[in-house]
């Protein structure tokens, strides 16, 4: 028995010695100085596209989309030449309930088919505090072209230990009225003010 216990100590031992030389790594810099100029793509892995609007006065309603695409250029000695370019598929929309997401998809609503993309393009980057910016840009939906701006902010830059690839982080939120884009099913009975929030990562393309 004695033998027996041993024999699993060392192995376990064996195994985790590489685990943790895996893990092994620097943690990521909130400094935003730090972040290496350079493009950058989506890492849609672990990018969330949420939005919440109120559902009949009585609860605030949730979903997400997933799939995102897009590039950052930036160089954190000229933050005001950053642009953002960013894809979100339409026929990605979740909520958890499978009827309502055909719903959302249909021409009643977000119309997936006829309006595949919702896209977002920076015109406009203003740094705004040491970790935060005002990006200005033209947000598409449902055919409809507006301007919005959304307060970014910067999370953190690194290696990531899992893709070793040099990954910046952002969380931005964005509020809007479903109306201005033509999407009027319901309103006012549900909510025509949206709130969108996002968490975005990007790895470091060159």
């Amino acid at each position: 028995m004695t033998l027996r216990i041993a024999s699993i100590v060392a192995a376990t031992a064996l195994f985790a010695l590489p685990l943790s030389t895996a893990f092994a790594q620097t943690a990521p810099s909130t400094d935003p100085s730090k972040v290496p100029a350079g493009t950058y793509a989506v890492e849609p892995g672990h990018t969330r596209v949420l939005f919440a609007v109120s559902h009949m006065g009585f609860t605030t309603y949730y979903g997400d989309f997933t799939g995102v695409s897009g590039t950052l250029t930036i160089d954190p000695d000229k933050v005001g030449a950053t642009s953002l370019s960013i894809s979100i598929p339409v026929a990605s929309v979740s909520t958890t309930n499978a009827k309502l997401d055909g719903e959302l998809k249909s021409p009643q609503w977000l119309d997936a088919t006829a309006f595949p993309v919702i896209t977002f393009k920076s015109t406009k980057v203003t740094r705004t505090g040491e970790d935060t910016a005002d990006v200005t840009g033209d947000f598409t939906l449902h055919g409809v072209t507006q301007s919005i701006t959304l307060p970014v902010k910067f999370n953190a830059v690194g290696v990531n230990m899992m893709s070793r690839k040099v990954t910046v982080g952002f969380d931005a939120t964005a509020h809007i009225k479903r109306s201005d884009y033509g999407v009027k099913t319901y309103v006012p009975l549900i909510g025509d003010d949206v709130s969108v929030i996002i968490s975005a990562a990007f790895e470091k393309a060159n």
